[in-house]
């Protein structure tokens, strides 16, 4: 992604990077007729460094903390940020401080100390801030994630990084801009990013349009704030406990609210009801395991479409934000036992008649 270094808030010679970026952009026709949409297609994140579109926030913080001489980089994260900006700290030779939560998924939480990094978790959510608030005050950290309520989303200049998700899709549609861009949102630091970028390329005269962005959401704070005609972002009631644990926040932020204003966008709120169904169809039809939270948008297109806002002649790209294998533990059973066959005419049996061949 650092090709794109002219828009980018960084110099070369501070650029801290595994290769992060360039991502595909994979046609989806399969699964998008039956989302009502066949001219569609998935920007697959999962496909950076630490399999998770944080790689783009993260190569940008990490390089920028260390030209200003940082000595630790922290972040409160229910894994996919804390992964990558562990990542890219072991890489930069810096340490790296991740306040997390009891219940973050398992796998996450694996990643983020292999490569090397402290973990402190709070019974209290909250309470990962008033740390990181601390540390920013008494020892000099470079805090990347959100620290304050109400939350006015991650560092600014890091968020420069999720522009690029925006000209590649731009440069693999050939300059051809997608109707719509549907992406899974918790703080909305990733769809104001993207959305920053489609309009960087519109004001720069590089392409003629722009698409309408979509948010999928747990709680429903953008969808209230839109209904509502306000500028506020409040916090919702959390009534269910979310399995897509990476965006399962009660509050987003402003300038979410605003990327989808500006863009005549829509919010969807998505439930826990059909996610893992549908992350297994996706699996199953395009080859692509995705994190449940990055299921979220094929749910908020079939919810469009079905309410005919979404047309079936609109081209449509969603973009995968991580891989189904980082949070695994909430996808499947961890105890299901499917057993092995003694002999090779017991397993020829059991496919012979479990598929009608008996």
């Amino acid at each position: 992604m650092w090709k794109y270094i002219q828009r980018l808030p960084c110099a070369s010679k501070d650029i801290v990077s595994l290769g992060e970026g360039q991502t595909p952009l994979t046609p989806c026709s399969r699964i998008g007729s039956s989302l009502g949409v066949p001219n569609f297609a998935i920007k697959d994140e999962s496909r950076n460094p630490t399999w998770s579109y944080k790689d783009r926030f993260s190569t940008v913080a990490v390089s920028i903390a260390r030209a200003q001489g940082a000595k630790v980089v922290a972040t409160a994260s229910s894994g996919n940020a804390g992964a990558s900006l562990a990542a890219y700290a072991a890489k930069a030779d810096m340490d790296c401080v991740v306040a997390t939560f009891a219940g973050t998924a398992g796998p996450m939480l694996s990643q983020i100390r292999k490569h090397g990094a402290i973990v402190l978790t709070l019974a209290n959510k909250v309470d990962r801030w008033k740390i990181l608030a601390e540390a920013q005050d008494r020892f000099g950290w470079f805090v990347t994630s959100p620290f304050s309520a109400p939350v006015v989303g991650s560092h600014p200049l890091a968020i420069e990084g999720y522009k690029t998700i925006a000209y590649e899709i731009v440069e693999q549609r050939s300059g051809n801009v997608p109707d719509w861009c549907v992406m899974p949102v918790c703080y909305g630091d990733a769809l104001s990013g993207v959305w920053a970028g489609f309009k960087e390329l519109f004001h720069a005269g590089l392409i003629d349009c722009l698409p309408k962005m979509v948010a999928a959401e747990v709680h429903g704070s953008l969808t209230a704030a839109l209904a509502e005609g306000t500028d506020q972002v409040a916090e919702q009631e959390a009534s269910f406990a979310s399995i897509a644990v990476s965006i399962g926040t009660s509050r987003s932020t402003y300038q979410a609210l605003r990327a989808l204003r500006e863009s005549s966008g829509h919010a969807v709120q998505v439930s826990n009801d059909g996610l893992v169904d549908m992350q297994s169809r996706l699996a199953r039809s395009e080859g692509i395991f995705a994190e449940l939270a990055s299921v979220t948008p094929l749910m908020a297109i079939r919810a469009l479409t079905d309410r005919r806002i979404i047309a079936a002649t609109d081209s449509v790209v969603a973009v995968v934000t991580a891989g189904g294998l980082k949070d695994l533990d909430r996808s499947t059973d961890p105890g299901a036992d499917y057993g092995a066959f003694n002999t090779t005419e017991d397993a020829w049996n059991w496919f012979l008649k479990g598929h009608g061949m008996a």
